[in-house]
């Protein structure tokens, strides 16, 4: 015979699949098997038919597509045998679901079958019907299973009962028909009937409140004698597990009582007291007694108030946490956190025993552990819960290190009666896990440390000591950092000593070298050793003794690779050797961080929205708050033609457009000036983008001078408007009139003649070192285009060479800049440099909404 014809037997075709060494000789095994089917099907080979869909059937097990013999499972279904019948429902309920539409061709073959004379062809269709049935099917064969319920079989009963569950969950509408057949089937002394009776009863439930309401009226007190016989039967063979005769049964009871009980205090009162039974009677020595236990306590939680039940049941849970199985103690743990609502009191009783569990080698019951200790701490044991949790921490892995952590610092900062012992707690966190915790922990411990004004010593005495210690933690670092700037003279003379505290010393030396530590730590991040060299600085003004070994450390970094920390060296070193008159103020104390502005901000209850000048207010998705467009004449032809004359009291959307200031360098007494609202990324590169105050303008201007030493003129041109009042040295002549550069801002001046010079010249920047002039002009006949001469004088002794002028303007203007005159810009105003440049304006006359 060949091996591969469809007279082959299923055994022959699974023993040359197993002998396959490869995928591919397998996959042509299959492939051929598949061929010899197919063939099979097309000859309609009846003699062989029950063969060929075993065959499939193990195809299909194997991942192979089977589908070109679903039409074989429904001739097998229509014949008249049972053998075949049997083969056939098999197939139906692997090879086809309820999406494929060819199951409609079933529905009639069924409906005959569950009207069959025999009882197991019913059986058969019982089970592909609870399978497979789709809401169709439900709808039309709901009948017959109806009608089953009540079938003299036992067997046939059972399955029409878990038929019924699939109908009524594909169409619920169908309930309210098995409610009576379902409530006959709880008087089952069957075992096998009356379990399927009670899952029957509690789908019912879940779908139809009319369910519900019929079974806690009529069948209560049938389902509490029922659990009651149960509990109090004898040995029996045919049901005993480990001792406990039927706990699958005593399952399902306790889960339908519970639905019973839940929300109606007469069923709650008719089943405490078999509960109770229950709860006392069964051993938790096996897991099936366990099991009981588990959905009794469930029940017990569930129903009406019954405070002495209840305490039982968290007791038993209790106990349940002392059992060596890692399975029964994190049920308990999950049901103990769902009593915890219910009385936190009982909970608390076994407090200890939960915080042995944070101490597991098993991680899941440790996090779950960890998460009810959580949820049990309060203002009354939130000290000796937090001394334990700490413990813990230092015992921890690596990996739970980082949950613990955060839980803790949450811990602490909700329920801290009192600011000392949060600063205590904290520094234990950071001096064991430091390095797992966040940003915003850390920057909160800071704002509470710089508001108890009366614990600065204590803070950076305590700080020191851990840092000493506990070098590796790099938030602890930090901190201790920020504190040791802050309040380094309290800790060098001991201010604001308790009595709690132990005598320290500590000296000048000794305060700088921590910081010279922190710097050259290897595992210091930039975070870190900005905030030490911020630190240092600081110091400086405070330890006069110390100050040149502090200008040596921050010099140590003028040529570090991180251009942060070199920025932050040449900028400090600057203000160590030039600026002796101005560090004092520079290295003041932090004001004091308002707490609530903090913790609203960490909270996100603060709305990022500013005010405009209409008095509405514009909500930012950054929090940058920007002024509100004023309708103003636009520099470059960008408003409408009735737009209003500039008001110096509203801000313009060409200030956020170009980021310059506008107004004049100097307010006239008594009136207000506009903040700036935003300084240009050029400027900002040479240090000039805001005014510093009054008061300190001299010295102000001679760290600019020295910045600007030797370095080329930089201007971006979107500022030309306003770069005399952005210099903190420039001069502060009344300021030029608005000026149309590119037409359109502000009212255009009287022209002086037809083919003259059209404007004055324009001072753009004067400052100690450099002067810039722009003559402006237009075209006779093209106003879009205006020609701009620079002229450029340098007012430093030094001799500026390379000379580089750039520009930049917005996409819709056009820029022509021609060579300047020379590279070599003379020193003292001995010479200067001319370059023209053309700008044409695209947008002329145009209104643009582009950034409104």
């Amino acid at each position: 015979m060949n091996p591969f014809s469809s007279g082959t037997r299923l055994r022959d075709m699974i023993r040359a699949i197993r002998s396959c060494k490869t995928a591919a000789e397998e996959r042509a095994v299959v492939r051929k098997e598949c061929a010899a089917i197919r063939a099979a099907i097309s000859e309609n080979d009846q003699d062989y038919r029950h063969r060929n869909l075993a065959k499939l059937m193990f195809i299909h097990m194997l991942g192979y597509p089977t589908h070109f013999g679903q039409m074989e499972c429904l001739k097998l279904i229509a014949s008249s045998g049972f053998p075949e019948k049997r083969i056939g429902y098999l197939g139906l309920m692997l090879l086809l679901d309820e999406r494929q539409e060819v199951l409609m061709l079933v529905t009639n073959s069924l409906k005959q079958d569950l009207n069959h004379s025999n009882q197991y062809i019913i059986g058969l269709a019982l089970c592909a019907l609870g399978n497979i049935c789709s809401a169709e099917m439900a709808r039309d064969l709901a009948p017959e299973v109806e009608r089953l319920l009540q079938f003299r079989d036992p067997n046939i009963r059972k399955k029409a009962a878990l038929c019924s569950i699939r109908i009524i969950k594909k169409v619920p509408d169908l309930a309210e028909n098995f409610i009576n057949p379902a409530a006959s089937l709880l008087r089952e002394k069957h075992h096998g009937v009356l379990i399927t009776g009670v899952q029957l009863c509690t789908d019912l439930c879940k779908v139809s409140s009319e369910a519900l309401e019929y079974f806690r009226e009529k069948c209560t007190e049938g389902l509490v004698k029922t659990l009651k016989d149960m509990a109090n039967s004898p040995y029996a063979p045919e049901y005993d597990i480990a001792g406990i005769t039927d706990p699958f049964l005593h399952i399902r009871l306790l889960k339908l009582l519970r639905i019973l009980g839940q929300g109606d205090a007469d069923a709650s009162d008719c089943m405490n007291d078999i509960l109770a039974q229950v709860a006392t009677k069964i051993e938790s020595n096996k897991n099936a007694g366990n099991a009981i236990l588990y959905e009794c306590v469930g029940t017990i939680m569930s129903i009406e108030d019954n405070g002495g039940l209840r305490v039982l049941a968290i007791n038993i849970l209790g106990r349940f946490l002392s059992n060596r199985d890692n399975n029964i103690r994190y049920v308990a743990l999950n049901m103990l956190m769902k009593a915890i609502t219910v009385d936190a009191q009982a909970v608390q009783r076994h407090r200890a025993t939960i915080l042995e569990c944070v101490k597991d080698s098993d991680a899941s019951i440790r996090k779950k552990a960890l998460d009810l200790v959580y949820l049990l701490v309060n203002e009354s044991n939130v000290k000796p819960l937090t001394k334990e949790l700490i413990e813990s921490l230092e015992a921890s892995d690596q990996e739970f290190k980082g949950v613990l952590t955060a839980k803790i610092c949450s811990l602490v900062e909700k329920f801290s009666p009192e600011k000392i012992w949060y600063i205590d707690q904290m520094l234990k966190v950071l001096s064991e896990a430091g390095n797992f915790v966040k940003d915003e922990v850390w920057h909160a411990l800071i704002v509470v440390i710089s508001n108890a004004s009366d614990l600065h010593g204590y803070s950076v005495r305590a700080l020191y000591r851990a840092f000493q210690t506990s070098t590796e933690q790099e938030t602890l670092v930090r901190v201790a950092v920020w504190c040791i700037g802050e309040y380094g003279d309290m800790l060098v003379n001991n201010v604001g000593m308790l009595d709690i505290e132990e005598p320290i010393t500590v000296t000048e030396s000794d305060a700088v070298d921590a910081l010279e530590v922190s710097i050259k730590r290897l595992n210091s991040d930039l975070t870190t050793k900005a905030m030490a060299l911020i630190a240092l600085l600081k110091l400086s003004s405070r330890f006069p003794s110390c100050s040149e070994r502090i200008k040596d450390i921050i010099l140590q970094n003028k040529r570090s690779f991180v251009l942060e920390l070199q920025q932050r060296s040449i900028e400090f070193n600057c203000i160590l050797q030039k600026h002796q008159n101005i560090r004092s103020a520079l290295v003041e104390r932090m004001p004091v961080l308002d707490e609530a502005t903090f913790s609203g901000r960490r909270a996100g209850s603060l709305p990022t929205s500013v005010s405009t000048s209409t008095g509405t207010a514009r909500n930012l998705p950054n929090g940058i708050a920007k002024p509100a467009a004023a309708p103003v004449a636009d520099l470059l032809d960008l408003s409408s033609s009735d737009a209003p004359a500039p008001s110096s009291s509203g801000g313009d959307f060409l200030q956020d457009l170009l980021g310059v200031d506008l107004s004049p360098a100097s307010a006239p007494p008594g009136t207000s000036q506009p903040p700036k609202a935003g300084t240009d990324v050029l400027l900002d590169l040479l240090s000039i983008g805001t005014s510093p105050p009054a008061q300190s303008s001299s010295s102000a201007s001679n760290i600019l001078s020295s910045i600007q030493d030797d370095k080329a003129s930089l201007v971006n041109l979107n500022g030309l408007a306003s770069l005399t009042s952005l210099s903190p040295n420039a001069t502060s002549a009344s300021p030029a009139p608005m000026m149309d550069l590119l037409d359109g801002f502000g009212p255009s001046p009287q022209k002086k003649e037809e083919n003259g010079p059209a404007y004055p010249s324009l001072v753009a920047y004067e400052s100690s070192t450099l002067r810039m002039t722009f003559n402006i002009s237009k075209q006779p006949g093209n106003p879009q285009i205006t020609l701009i001469q620079a002229i450029f004088t340098n007012l430093s002794p030094n001799v500026y060479n390379d000379f580089l002028f750039q520009a930049a303007v917005p996409k819709f203007l056009q820029l022509h800049l021609d060579p300047a005159s020379s590279n070599t810009l003379p020193a003292s105003g001995n010479g200067s440099i001319i370059q023209s440049m053309k700008v044409t304006n695209s947008q002329h006359g145009k209104v643009c909404t582009e950034f409104e």
